[in-house]
């Protein structure tokens, strides 16, 4: 159990998925730079150039590779020193024969393809991820040497479309690549970045079989401006993101502002619109009052019709629905009979005693009566919504 749960751990995943990120990587940069002129390819270190060594005799030959099309190689010489001159050069025995550009190039020792063994193989698909630790277990069977007496890399070239891979074994015996790198010299052996084999047109084959521990990794000149690049970048990121969101912020507060002066103005044209309102019924309904009650012109013109010569009024009082007439007549007890048929009030009657006036002759008198208001007048009863029992809780 402890060993199935080891190799469900998300390290070895990890370490499967990474070569495809790697390959994936490394094929995007190529298509990349396949957009750009090989100037331009070598100005962004997308063209991949290399300074190729190769010893031959007494003869130390330089070479160098050229920004070509992917997939292509193209190599210029640039000089022959004799050997003796170049080993007796100082610790970089190259520097001071090199412009600083080629300088700073990588460096390879390039091997004749005489001194190596090559193997192609067939293998399958799922093969192509650990190409070179597949083809280590290889050495024994293909070559006649162990994985002990060899130092050698592997190359992929091509896929089919049987579900298999064409690949390429290359070896080289240990005594024989460990005699070419001391004939270099120690100072020139620790500038070497790799060892690569020539094809037979002298074209490297793009492998690597110097060990890991022995190679130089040079550092990358642009490598201080990239970091510093990307710092920059995240800062910039950080600045915009921060940025929008103080721009959300202060659009929310605006927003809320705004909502909050319209809400305002909202129910200050709300009470406005209900005082409209209620003055415009008020005054609809003291139209309608006026209108269905008599006025008082009227109420004094229907007295004047009805009531007797022999009598006059000294007081008319008209208090909402209720008139009161207050005046002196010597036929007191019949005002009543005579006012009763008026269509402009009704419950016309005494109130109190009449009270003789001697001076005069005559009755005080006074008369009460309600008005006559018109149906279309009266406020009508407010109409309330039947309750339904069905819809009581």
């Amino acid at each position: 159990m402890p060993a199935r749960a080891a190799s469900k751990s998300p390290q070895p995943r990890f370490s499967r998925a990474w070569p495809g990120l790697r390959g994936f990587w490394a094929w995007w940069l190529t298509a990349l730079g396949s957009w750009l002129p090989p100037r331009l390819r070598a100005v962004f270190g997308l063209a991949q150039q290399r300074l190729l060594l190769r010893h031959e005799g007494e003869t130390l030959s330089l070479a160098l590779t050229l920004p070509a099309q992917p997939g292509e190689a193209s190599i210029r010489e640039l000089a022959e020193l004799p050997w003796d001159s170049a080993a007796s050069a100082g610790d970089e025995p190259l520097r001071q024969l090199l412009v600083s550009r080629i300088n700073s190039l990588p460096r390879w020792l390039l091997l004749s393809g005489r001194g190596g063994l090559r193997r192609r193989l067939s293998l399958p698909a799922a093969a192509a991820d650990r190409l070179r630790e597949v083809l280590g277990f290889e050495i024994d069977r293909q070559t006649p040497f162990t994985l002990d007496e060899v130092y050698y890399d592997a190359r992929l070239l091509g896929r089919r479309g049987d579900g298999q891979i064409d690949a390429e074994l290359i070896v080289v015996p240990r005594a024989s690549l460990e005699h070419a790198l001391d004939a270099l010299g120690a100072p020139l052996r620790a500038t070497l970045a790799g060892v690569d084999m020539a094809d037979a047109d002298g074209v490297p084959l793009g492998i690597n079989l110097l060990p890991g521990a022995q190679r130089r990794h040079r550092r990358d000149p642009r490598a201080a401006w990239n970091i510093g690049l990307a710092i920059v970048a995240l800062a910039a990121l950080g600045a915009g993101l921060w940025q929008i969101l103080s721009n959300r912020e202060a659009a929310a507060d605006a927003f809320e502002v705004q909502a909050k002066s319209r809400s305002q103005q909202a129910q200050k044209v709300s009470a406005e619109k209900k005082q409209l309102v209620d003055l415009v019924e008020g005054l609809r309904f003291l139209q309608q009052t006026r209108s269905g009650r008599p006025s008082t012109v009227e109420v004094l013109d229907e007295l004047t019709r009805r009531l007797p010569d022999s009598t006059y009024i000294e007081k008319v009082s008209i208090e909402g629905e209720r008139v009161m007439i207050i005046g002196l007549s010597s036929e007191a007890p019949r005002l009543v009979e005579r006012l009763q048929t008026s269509k402009l009030w009704h419950s016309m009657n005494l109130t109190g005693a009449l009270l003789p006036d001697p001076a005069k002759g005559k009755d005080r008198f006074t008369l009460a009566a309600e008005l006559t208001i018109a149906q279309s007048a009266k406020p009508k009863p407010e109409r309330r919504p039947a309750v339904n029992p069905a819809n009581e809780p």
